[in-house]
């Protein structure tokens, strides 16, 4: 991007969540920031009933933003009419057709909660790709895709002997994917990665501005990551990563205590804590005159805005990010 592309870019503030599970924001911990794009990216809710769609509208409807970008996750199954179908054919013995109505609604109800919810900024995107002309003048163009590797019996998963054709064009701004991709903040509690390879390979070639996903609730962070040259012939986390070039901006383990932390990290640790529950959010700018601008062509950001938490720390941070994008005349 030369210079007179670069000054013309506009600056816009992402907040970005996903894996709310039905959840609600209290006082709190709601986040109490304006943006200009807010995306929820996936698992609205726990058993994708009825009721828990409702509860996601509600939950989105108090984010402060004037386009609120959602795509589905694997919980979300109802709003995958095949999965839908065979999970109601394998219950043994057979539910009562007026009771799954109820919670669970007919085929493509669950989406139309969505489509009702339109006016107030709402926007319930399919896999592929979409473009917005947003208020603050910038147009952004994202490819959403809920789509997984199988990890039991849910919707939108695809067979990793299989694998999946994410089809992103290079002009994408913002990836919004329900999973990571391989190789990047997909490690579970058990240290199995658990992205989708043809993602990452997808996303390597495309190299998207920004990329926000969900669904390894334990990956929750952000890294802002340095691109070789070009990419490989079957890019992975291994070879296309320039590595000195780039940088972890913040993962749980800096906010979780540890046995092997120090007195001064301790210490550290809890006044992070302590601002970040105050800030409701965790912030990170990377526009012109900051210290760490993004590279367009170069470099993505990479988010996992996983929300659901653990006993311990049930809720995990929202992130709001700044980019620029290019403006829309």
């Amino acid at each position: 991007m030369d210079a007179t592309q670069l000054s013309s870019c506009i600056k816009t503030r992402f907040l970005i969540i996903s894996d709310t599970h039905g959840m609600q924001f209290s006082s709190e911990d709601r986040p109490h920031q304006r943006a200009d794009v807010a995306i929820h990216c996936g698992d609205l809710t726990e058993e994708s009933k009825l009721e828990e769609y409702r509860d996601s509208i509600k939950l989105l409807k108090e984010i402060d933003a004037p386009l609120k970008l959602v795509i589905a996750g694997n919980h979300d199954w109802t709003m995958d009419t095949p999965a839908f179908k065979k999970k109601v054919a394998e219950v043994w013995p057979p539910l009562d057709p007026a009771l799954i109505k109820v919670v669970y609604g007919d085929h493509g109800e669950a989406r139309q909660i969505f489509e009702q919810a339109k006016g107030t900024g709402i926007v319930f995107l399919d896999e592929g790709s979409h473009r917005f002309t947003l208020q603050n003048g910038a147009l952004l163009t994202v490819y959403a895709s809920p789509w997984t590797p199988q990890m039991g019996e849910w919707g939108f998963q695809y067979s990793p002997n299989q694998g999946h054709n994410f089809e992103m064009m290079n002009s994408v701004d913002v990836a919004i994917t329900h999973g990571p991709p391989k190789g990047i903040m997909d490690y579970t509690n058990d240290r199995h990665r658990a992205g989708s390879s043809e993602l990452f390979a997808t996303v390597a070639r495309a190299r998207p501005r920004l990329h926000c996903f969900g669904h390894i609730h334990e990956g929750w962070g952000a890294k802002m990551v340095t691109w070789r040259d070009q990419p490989t012939e079957t890019p992975s986390h291994f070879t296309d990563i320039d590595n000195d070039r780039s940088t972890v901006i913040e993962k749980l383990s800096g906010f979780r205590p540890s046995k092997f932390d120090t007195p001064e990290i301790k210490l550290e640790k809890e006044k992070k804590v302590k601002y970040y529950r105050q800030e409701r959010c965790y912030s990170t700018s990377h526009c012109s005159g900051d210290f760490s601008p993004l590279e367009a062509g170069n470099q993505t950001l990479f988010v996992n805005a996983s929300i659901e938490g653990t006993e311990e720390q049930p809720i995990q941070l929202p992130w709001l990010v700044d980019i620029e994008l290019p403006p829309a005349n």
